[in-house]
């Protein structure tokens, strides 16, 4: 037979590609479980690269997209953790292990002859089911104030307790509902800045109405400014020098060149004042700000700041509420920042620059102490999952409780569907409810205890109506999730359900996979 494809390429058929898709998806499953639930381990992550930079993380998309993986149907799974962190935060870990379980459960369906086909059939009426078995169980405290507060308290201790910060929980969740309550109900974590300072314990952490930029002021300039006018820009400051690469300037006498700097002087003095006409006293730049031109604004009172980090600065126009700027020619055109006060700050050993009372009430800022920057960088994507899912849960109140409950609560659901259904489809409908009592199953085996047992009194506990048993690992039995506190943003598991249940029938659809013939480099000798 004549072949169609490249010397290289390989292709894999029917059995033998489902069979590469399925390990791979597991593999990849396999490796991100042992971090789900509140015992879950962490990994380090070395890099090869330059630098050999190392990351401690339990945070599931951060250990899958740090991963170089070549199969394609783990990158299915890599794929879905990504979406599900920039969708609603957390349950980066949780959508991976579920899609893994589905996928084990499909492989035995499909090794006993039902057609991949009925098994996604089945698995739609399972998802379809269970959601609806979440609906039925919501609870939503919008209109009640206080409840709802304790509500997001309690989802924000739950998603910090499988993270680093599970020691001081209850104060970073404190710190994580007042930085969203700020935020009056937008999504945009923009406004909430993240600083990180070695030094101090995690419990130094806290939160900062207003806007602390990472930067020292000036020597000679006002240590503090009461209702501060604010121009942010980035332009240029340093022009008081030739500096035009590889020019030649030839003078025929010293005085000439001391004229041409004059000249230069002159130009960075009219800047200087084009700048100041804006009726400013504090300039903010992205770039340097030479000794000339900051005399100059010292002078006139005017704190000055250079280098502002490029993220900051960005933050800094949308928090003061003014634009960035880069000429200086119609002061009118020119959209100003404003805040109360600016005054310098000491944390740790480093000197900040503190903005209170800012044209954007929502902003805060939440500055993070630790001992290592490994123990800050963990930190931060902990409590950044924390601040997305409460974010997103302030837009949509419903909760669930959490500790594998809402699992239980689906499976018991999905088999009453499976035994009505007729057909081949029931014992894909039975397998999804299985791979769902895998999450729960992870999240005691994690925590070192026997899961079989747990798992089987969960099951005869949801057996009566209105249950709230759930796993509490802590004392390491079944217990009341209500009563220990341990809720769930609905928003959250549903994007679980949907994207591992959608997952894993793009995977269960592959019944071929075509490898590329590799590029050949030509030899260049």
């Amino acid at each position: 037979i004549d072949k169609i494809f490249k010397d290289d390429a390989m292709e894999e058929k029917g059995e033998r590609a489902r069979m590469a898709s399925f390990i791979g998806a597991m593999a990849v499953a396999d490796l991100v479980k042992s971090t789900l639930g509140p015992k879950g381990m962490d990994k380090i992550l070395q890099s090869t690269g330059r630098g050999h930079s190392v990351t401690v993380t339990n945070d599931g998309a951060t250990i899958l997209k740090s991963l170089h993986i070549d199969n394609p149907a783990a990158k299915v799974l890599v794929d879905i953790s990504k979406v599900q962190d920039d969708e609603v935060g957390d349950g980066t870990t949780s959508v991976v292990v579920l899609a893994g379980e589905l996928l084990r459960e499909a492989e035995k369906l499909v090794a006993s002859k039902i057609h991949p086909m009925t098994i996604i059939a089945g698995y739609r009426m399972a998802a379809e089911c269970a959601r609806d078995a979440l609906l039925k169980r919501v609870i939503d405290n919008k209109e009640n104030p206080e409840k709802f507060r304790s509500d997001l308290l309690k989802i924000a201790m739950t998603t910090l307790c499988s993270k680093i910060l599970s020691q001081d929980k209850e104060h970073f969740a404190e710190m994580a509902v007042d930085a969203v309550f700020r935020l009056k109900g937008s999504t945009n974590l923009e406004a909430i800045q993240i600083i990180k300072k070695p030094g101090g314990s995690l419990r130094d952490s806290f939160l900062d109405e207003g806007f602390i930029l990472d930067k020292k002021i000036g020597l000679g300039q006002p240590k503090r400014i009461e209702n501060a006018k604010i121009l942010v820009a980035n332009t240029a400051m340093d022009t008081d020098k030739v500096k035009i690469y590889g020019a030649r300037v030839r003078v025929d006498s010293m005085t000439k060149v001391a004229e041409i700097e004059g000249a230069e002087k002159e130009k960075m003095k009219d800047k200087v004042n084009k700048i100041l006409a804006h009726g400013i006293n504090c300039f903010v730049n992205r770039q340097l700000i030479y000794n000339f031109p900051e005399e100059l604004f010292a002078d006139a009172g005017v704190l000055a700041i250079e280098h502002a980090d490029f993220e900051g600065i960005e933050r800094l126009g949308l928090v003061t509420g003014g634009e960035i700027a880069s000429t200086f020619d119609n002061p009118e055109s020119v959209k100003l920042g404003h805040c109360k006060l600016i005054e310098e700050i000491m944390i740790g050993e480093d000197k900040l620059i503190h903005f209170s009372g800012v044209e954007m009430g929502q902003a805060c800022s939440i500055v993070l102490r630790g001992a290592s920057h490994h123990v800050l960088d963990e930190a931060e994507r902990s409590l950044h999952d924390a601040l997305c899912v409460l974010s997103q849960t302030v837009n949509d109140s419903r909760v669930l409780l959490g500790g594998g409950w809402p699992e239980m609560v689906m499976a018991k659901e999905v088999d009453e569907l499976a035994r009505k259904t007729a057909g081949k489809k029931s014992h894909a409908i039975e397998a999804f409810s299985r791979a769902l009592v895998a999450i729960p199953t992870t999240i005691s085996d994690n925590a070192g205890l026997d899961s079989a047992e747990l798992v089987a009194q969960l099951r005869a506990e949801h057996h009566n109506e209105g249950c709230n048993a759930g796993i509490d690992v802590i004392s390491g039995a079944v217990g009341d999730m209500e009563e220990r506190g341990i809720y769930e943003a609905f928003k959250v598991k549903q994007a679980v359900l949907l994207s591992a249940t959608e997952a894993a029938e793009m995977i269960l659809r592959v019944d071929e996979i075509i490898t590329c013939a590799p590029r050949r480099r030509e030899d260049r000798m």
